[in-house]
């Protein structure tokens, strides 16, 4: 019994253990960058003509998040030509840089 008892733990041992080395595979390394806003509109432009559709913008998403894109979209596009250029896109992903406080 002992024996069966000690080869099952250690079964679940090792299948832990793979698990957690696959799992870390799947994980960018350690400094890595994230993508830039400009690289991510690159890969969102379907269609390569330099702007984003609500359709492109939205991408797959369905439902509650496809409607809050859309309404992001909206804010985003702040000449309201139903498009967002590079400069649109980039200027609302990109983080502000806070101010020194004087």
């Amino acid at each position: 019994m002992s024996k069966v008892l000690t080869a099952v733990l250690t079964l679940a041992f090792v299948f832990s253990i793979a698990g957690f080395a696959a799992a870390a595979d799947k994980k960018k390394p350690d400094g890595a960058k994230k993508p830039s806003a400009e690289e991510i509109f690159k890969k969102k432009d379907a269609d390569s003509d330099g702007k984003l559709s609500v359709a492109e913008f939205k991408g797959k998403l369905e439902g509650d998040k496809a409607a809050k894109a859309e309404e992001r979209f909206k804010k985003i596009d702040k000449n309201s030509d139903g498009s967002l250029s590079l400069e649109e896109f980039t200027a609302a992903f990109t983080p502000k840089k806070k101010k020194d406080a004087k």
